[in-house]
């Protein structure tokens, strides 16, 4: 066995409390190169004639890369502590993987073991609860719908007269929204996510003027207070965007700035590098990228903290909203991002606190920051096998297990799993305009581990490459929407929501991945069910055999048929085809 490709920390994801009660151990080895491995663990202070007293118990092999194999156990220790190893074994040899090391036997001291000190409950990882249970909608608010007219920016177009640019303006409000939540209930959104609200001069309002001020084109504050309600009649919950990494040009501090230069009190909110302030041929003052109009803020200067931290406790509190999406999250400073989780929790208990970054986030992910990331590793993943066809069936798989292995459990079932948004081409453009993989990436998405995402007309056939072709204004004649995947997403939601095992409340797990076919099989299970997905990737008609149907009787949950399989089972699909079978 090759022992130095074998890792394991006692901590993040490696070693985690999932509840007050519950420990997650996971040991990461090659690929291939295990036949069994064990937890040998017992309490610290468990001592019998001065010999430790410790059990066994055999680990999971939980998932695979094209490198590794992950294995992984639930244990429950009776007093919350433990020391612990691994017994690894294949047909030659058996060794002890430990903290001190590689042994042929099991150590007999036990400061070579790993070591969880104690199962503190304020320690354990606590996301909102509702939120493994949400599937959001992202809106865009200028292109979802103009609801009052009165609100209309100056050189605001006809609704969907002309493509989307950088600089046009239709009108959208909250108007538009709270005339359209009828058909967001219909659907079966419980959550959604708007992009930024505040007061801005751009049309995607990302450069905000006022933090503490509705953007006039949306609306005022009166007409938000009653959308959050409205929203909350129907069971929505309603997240907001927080660009705090940056401000807007127009942003009255960085204004005084360039007014008062060396001389402005507020010359400390920002990373300056000198004066006169010049934006070319780069801004020599630090930005979002080298956007001269998006002035980084300096999150560690208390009078901005001061002043950012009152806006996240401002909203919640009189407006009741359910949480913040935080942009460009990764380049603020940790300790802004604690004390605004503080100031965030004592306003609303369960409000969710959701960070834009795109890159491994265990960092931020430890309980003390955000309760979720933006799952762009699972966008990508998702959007490179079933709608761009460019990698292959096994590096799919190896990329999924590589996700749901990155975070704790307690993670992964509230992370935010998009397939697109509004910085990024529409999953109908991505997929060169076929629905039949628009549809594989739904049923992908909604079966999948995590909080799911619907960006604004997808769900009714809207296309659109990237920026700003993917801001286009919501299509609103029934005639000129794609009713039909309207009602495959409906009926994909309804089965998340009603189905245990299809949501949240079933683990995941590979059965095939066909590199030849180009199919995939994966397991959703609970204690009580299971369900076997089959999805064919490919243009051409497909047969796959599953020995886990054989002689069985299952219902198949898209047709609602009944079907009984026989000793040789084998699902026929048509191009692009799936089924979904609960046993």
């Amino acid at each position: 066995m090759i022992k130095e490709a074998i890792f394991h920390r006692p901590k993040n994801n490696y070693a985690y409390a999932y509840d007050k009660d519950t420990l997650h151990i996971q040991l990461q080895t090659k690929k291939g190169d295990m036949d069994s491995v064990e937890l040998v663990f017992g309490d610290p202070y468990d001592w019998v004639n001065e010999k430790w007293q410790m059990k066994s118990k055999e680990m999971l092999k939980s998932g695979s890369t094209d490198s590794h194999d992950f294995w992984f156990i639930e244990v429950k220790p009776e007093f919350h502590r433990m020391r612990y190893g691994f017994r690894c074994s294949d047909s030659k040899e058996t060794f002890y993987y430990t903290e001190g090391g590689i042994f042929p036997s099991a150590p007999s001291e036990i400061h070579n073991y790993f070591c969880f000190p104690y199962l503190n409950n304020i320690d354990v990882f606590n996301a909102p609860n509702w939120v493994k249970d949400t599937v959001w909608y992202q809106i865009f608010p200028e292109r979802f719908g103009n609801g009052d007219k009165n609100f209309n920016p100056e050189g605001a177009l006809p609704w969907a007269s002309a493509d989307p640019s950088p600089t046009n303006f239709f009108g959208g409000d909250f108007q538009g929204v709270i005339d359209h939540l009828d058909y967001l209930e219909d659907l079966g959104i419980n959550g959604v996510y708007f992009t930024p609200i505040f007061k801005a001069y751009s049309n995607h309002k990302y450069d905000t003027i006022d933090y503490m001020e509705i953007d006039p084109q949306f609306g005022d504050k009166d007409t938000f207070r009653t959308l959050v309600k409205e929203c909350h009649k129907r069971g929505i919950r309603v997240m907001l965007d927080a660009v705090f990494n940056h401000s807007g040009y127009y942003f009255p501090p960085f204004q005084d700035v360039l007014n008062e230069k060396e001389h402005s009190k507020y010359k400390d909110w920002f990373h300056l590098r000198g004066f006169p302030i010049v934006q070319e041929p780069i801004p020599n003052y630090d930005t979002f990228g080298f956007v001269g109009s998006m002035p980084k803020l300096n999150t560690e200067n208390p009078e901005v903290k001061k002043y950012l931290l009152n806006v996240a406790r401002y909203w919640i509190e009189e407006f009741d909203i359910d949480g913040w999406r935080l942009d460009v999250a990764n380049e603020v400073d940790h300790a802004f991002w604690r004390e605004f989780r503080k100031v965030v929790k004592d306003a609303k208990h369960d409000a969710y606190i959701l960070g834009e970054i795109w890159h491994d986030s265990m960092p931020w992910l430890q309980g003390d920051q955000f309760d979720a990331v933006m799952n762009y590793p699972f966008t990508n993943g998702a959007i490179d096998f079933f709608a761009k066809q460019v990698i292959s069936t096994d590096q799919f798989a190896n990329t999924i297990s590589k996700v749901l292995h990155m975070y704790p459990a307690n993670v992964n079932e509230v992370a935010f799993n998009l397939l697109d948004s509004h910085d990024t081409p529409r999953i109908l453009t991505l997929s060169h305009n076929d629905k039949r993989r628009v549809e594989l990436l739904y049923l992908f998405q909604l079966s999948f581990v995590g909080t799911p995402c619907i960006y604004y007309g997808d769900e009714i056939g809207m296309a659109g490459g990237q920026d700003p072709g993917c801001r286009a204004c919501m299509v609103w004649e029934p005639e000129n929407q794609d009713l039909k995947l309207f009602h495959f997403v409906q009926k994909l939601i309804k089965l998340r929501k009603t189905v245990p095992s299809f949501g949240n409340k079933g683990t995941f797990k590979f059965l095939q991945a066909n590199n030849i076919d180009n199919t995939i099989v994966y397991e959703k299970k609970t204690e009580n069910e299971r369900l076997i997905f089959v999805l064919n990737n490919s243009d051409k008609k497909k047969w796959v055999s599953l020995q886990e149907l054989s002689n069985k009787t299952c219902q198949e949950l898209l047709t609602e048929q009944t079907i009984t399989f026989e000793k040789d089972a084998v699902v026929n699909l048509e191009a692009y085809g799936y089924k979904c079978y609960k046993l």
